[in-house]
């Protein structure tokens, strides 16, 4: 498991443990690293995890507003925690991470492949559907911005 994705997946397991337990941002910060040494003891980059959770949860009621506003017959409380922990760090990675670092395309990819590992029969859609809205609605054409910049910039260096 590339070390990205893994990381990825140990700040879901926290911030799914955090949301079921109502832990604090300390405690939640003390679980991240237990979750570090226990399943990725040979990951280069422990601040990645760490700092998905923090974010999350530093950002929860605003992200939580974006996803409830963008599901049309959910609300947060009627999610599985499993799909709520996703969209959350999903929702975190599209509207809160640098794009040249993560890219749209990349958060969106991750949240639906744990939704195929830990989600239910319909978590991966349900997932895709919801970040592919947030997507369009906050960050395609931030996205299509950023490309014509790269664009330009590629050929004044020529």
């Amino acid at each position: 498991m590339a070390s990205r994705h893994l990381s990825r997946v140990i700040a879901f397991q926290t911030l799914f443990e955090w949301d079921f337990r109502h832990l604090t941002l300390e405690e939640a910060e003390k679980l991240v690293d237990e979750n570090l040494k226990e399943f990725g003891p040979d990951i280069e980059d422990k601040d990645y995890p760490k700092n998905l959770v923090k974010g999350v949860i530093l950002h929860k009621k605003e992200i939580d507003e974006i996803i409830e506003t963008n599901t049309k017959s959910f609300t947060l409380s009627q999610m599985s925690p499993v799909d709520r922990n996703i969209l959350r760090l999903g929702c975190f990675e599209l509207l809160f991470e640098d794009k040249n670092t993560v890219p749209s395309k990349v958060a969106i990819d991750e949240a639906i492949e744990m939704a195929k590992a830990f989600g239910g029969d319909h978590s991966q859609k349900f997932i895709n559907g919801v970040l592919a809205t947030i997507y369009q609605k906050f960050i395609e054409n931030k996205d299509e911005e950023l490309k014509n910049e790269s664009n330009n910039d590629q050929e004044n260096i020529e």
